[in-house]
């Protein structure tokens, strides 16, 4: 059985027990957080629409971090402009518990 869940603007298809990088999240380490559900596939039969609307996926807060840096350069030709920017994304990983139909 796997979902299609929500958060962050971003759409996951997840299993039980997938660890899930997710935008950061404002929760305390090891504690519980649940997700939207859009879709819901259990052995062929298919939830999408009113089936889902008490579905849920519940997660288990494993870490918080910072991605690899992406690295933004601005120039403009013949002005002899140019600027450098790094930025790292925060992050929540996420372990999939339960998926609540």
């Amino acid at each position: 059985m796997y979902a299609i869940m929500t958060t962050g603007g971003k759409q996951y298809s997840v299993k039980v027990g997938d660890i899930v990088r997710v935008e950061k999240l404002d929760a305390e380490l090891n504690s519980v957080v649940n997700f939207d559900v859009l879709y819901i596939n259990d052995e062929g039969a298919v939830l999408t629409g009113s089936d889902v609307q008490n579905a849920k996926v519940v997660a288990n807060v494993v870490s918080e971090g910072k991605d690899k840096k992406v690295v933004v350069y601005k120039y403009k030709s013949k002005k002899n402009i140019r600027k450098r920017q790094g930025h790292r994304q925060p992050y929540t990983a996420v372990q999939i518990t339960e998926i609540v139909k």
